[in-house]
C-alpha cells in the first residue's frame, strides 16, 4: 500500500538532494573516488525518482501507441514482443512512418526518464 506522504518519488528527490548537496562536496574533499562513487549513485537516485514519476504515463502511451499500430490489444510486453517478431520476421516494414513516430516518441520518454538533459 502507497504511504500518503512523502511519497516515493519525493523521498527519492529528497535523498539525491541532500547526496548531491552535502555528502558529495565532502567526499570529493576527504575522498574523491568516493565522490565520483557519490555522483553515480546520486544519478541513479534520480533516475528512479523520474521513472516513479514519469514511468506508468509513458508504459501507458507506449501501450496505447502500440495497440493502434498493431490493431489488438495486449500487455505492454505481449505487444513489444509481437512487434519485435513482425520486424524479425518481415512482416513488418521497419520504414512505415507509423512505426518511426511510435519509436521516436518512445525513445523521447525513455530519454526524459534516463537523461532529460540529452535533448
Amino acid at each position: 500500500m502507497a504511504q500518503d506522504r512523502p511519497t516515493a518519488g519525493e523521498l527519492l528527490a529528497a535523498i539525491a538532494d541532500f547526496l548531491r548537496e552535502e555528502a558529495t562536496p565532502a567526499l570529493d574533499k576527504a575522498e574523491p573516488r568516493l565522490g565520483f562513487q557519490m555522483r553515480v549513485a546520486v544519478n541513479s537516485l534520480a533516475i528512479l525518482e523520474r521513472e516513479a514519476r514519469l514511468g506508468p504515463t509513458a508504459d501507458a502511451a507506449e501501450q496505447a501507441r502500440l495497440a493502434k499500430l498493431l490493431g489488438r490489444h495486449g500487455t505492454l510486453d505481449e505487444l513489444n514482443r509481437d512487434l519485435a517478431r513482425q520486424l524479425r520476421t518481415g512482416t513488418r516494414d521497419e520504414r512505415d512512418p507509423a512505426l518511426m513516430e511510435h519509436l521516436d516518441a518512445t525513445i523521447a520518454d525513455k530519454i526524459a526518464i534516463a537523461n532529460p538533459k540529452w535533448r
